[in-house]
């Protein structure tokens, strides 16, 4: 349902606000994360000659480094539909401050061509940022992956077909596309027990023709003749000893993507003896409720061991682990105190601001905002429509697809 016209007057009450509190950034497109001083910024670097025009990659490298940077690559998600590299969390979590230079790729998306390819465009992409390890001052054996919804189901084949040769295709074949370790957050990992574990709140309906497992790999999931199309983009298909270390983060009130892909993953990656860390979001959502102290300790910790060889926490987790944190509400997100420079997280110390926070002033309204930004007139607003301040769609759009829903919006202002 399309929400009701707002009157002359509201809407130009409600525009003058967006203006004040949301500055409208240039030509309308929300600009990518502030780039740190320090950190030197290569953006659209083509990863395959003469490739699509997503293949193409942003890189931040520290600049003075005394030897070649960990690399962590961040794969974005929307469905493998949407999205872009423009949002690259790490970037904008300070890890470029913790020590690692940053990387921030597309990929082909499914409506350009089916699956595998945008597993062979990642695997492309990291063979290409080897080639050019000593030009970026780069850590060829130390390349970490993170990703989330979609992305993070990229991640986690990446994390387990580093011994699988069937994706590597194109150029720089006498490089590895392997990965060191790999941070999966609610990725879809066995598409067809998607909807018989969903939750009461699911959004989507992953067997139906239409779906994004169906779009990805070019006809209905539950289609016979498309079983080992299935069977080849599900990463539970090559998990085997040797496999990269995961950590795995997951809400347990997952809408879109059920909690239980990722279970289905870590029994798998634990049979396996593959060194894994199941994390669940105690009440957190498509990405919402994610953070905190106790989760980026987790993340952190997890990147310094296995690409920086930091003896912390990390270490000491067991070969096969579970554990959970708490989701945060609306309220601790944007009004908690700061904490003290000493245990600030990286982000917090390289802005000043906390994760979230915005400038005082009335609760923006989502009908408001679906009124002024949604052009395509389809009930959300992707990051290209929207005029207003990155801070709000940033703070909205925790699963990190380019796409603000009003779920997403209800979670990030109860």
């Amino acid at each position: 349902m399309r929400p009701k016209k707002t009157t002359p007057l509201l809407f130009a009450a409600f525009a003058a606000w967006m203006l004040i509190a949301f500055p409208a950034s240039v030509q309308g497109q929300p600009p990518p994360p502030p780039v740190p001083e320090g950190v030197n910024a290569l953006r659209d670097l083509a990863y395959v000659e003469n490739g699509h025009e997503r293949n193409k990659l942003d890189l931040f490298v520290p600049e003075n480094a005394d030897g070649p940077r960990p690399l962590i690559i961040w794969i974005h998600g929307g469905g493998w539909q949407n999205g872009s590299k423009e949002g690259c969390p790490p970037l904008r979590d300070g890890y470029t401050q913790r020590g690692y230079a940053v990387a921030s790729l597309n990929y082909r998306l499914s409506q350009h061509a089916p699956f595998p390819a945008q597993l062979e465009d990642c695997k492309a992409a990291i063979r290409w940022l080897r080639t050019q390890a000593k030009t970026y001052n780069l850590d060829p054996e130390r390349f970490g992956v993170w990703g989330s919804s979609a992305g993070g189901h990229l991640v986690a084949l990446l994390g387990t077909t580093g011994d699988v040769n069937d994706f590597d295709v194109g150029a720089h074949l006498e490089f590895s596309s392997a990965v060191q370790c790999a941070m999966d957050d609610f990725g879809p990992t066995d598409f067809l027990q998607m909807d018989a574990h969903a939750g009461p709140e699911a959004r989507i309906r992953h067997n139906a023709p239409n779906s994004p497992e169906s779009r990805l790999i070019g006809g209905a999931i539950t289609s016979e003749g498309n079983r080992a199309k299935v069977q080849r983009a599900n990463p539970v298909t090559y998990v085997s000893t040797g496999d990269a270390p995961f950590l795995i983060n997951h809400g347990d009130l997952d809408p879109v993507v059920p909690h239980h892909q990722s279970e289905l993953l870590f029994e798998a990656l634990k049979e396996a003896g593959v060194p894994v860390r199941f994390n669940t979001v105690k009440g957190g959502t498509h990405g919402g409720g994610f953070g905190g102290v106790e989760l980026e300790r987790m993340r952190w910790d997890f990147f310094a061991l296995h690409l920086q060889n930091v003896e912390n926490d990390a270490a000491k987790w067991p070969v096969a682990m579970r554990s959970s944190t708490d989701a945060l509400t609306g309220a601790q997100r944007a009004g908690a105190a700061p904490p003290s420079a000493e245990k600030a997280g990286p982000r917090e110390r390289a802005s000043g601001e906390r994760p979230g926070q915005m400038r005082r002033g009335p609760p923006p309204d989502f009908d408001q905002i679906l009124s002024r930004h949604d052009a395509d007139g389809d009930g959300r607003v992707e990051r290209k429509e929207f005029k207003g301040n990155p801070a709000l769609f940033d703070r909205v759009d925790r699963n990190r697809d380019d796409v603000m829903t009003r779920e997403e919006f209800r979670a990030a202002f109860p």
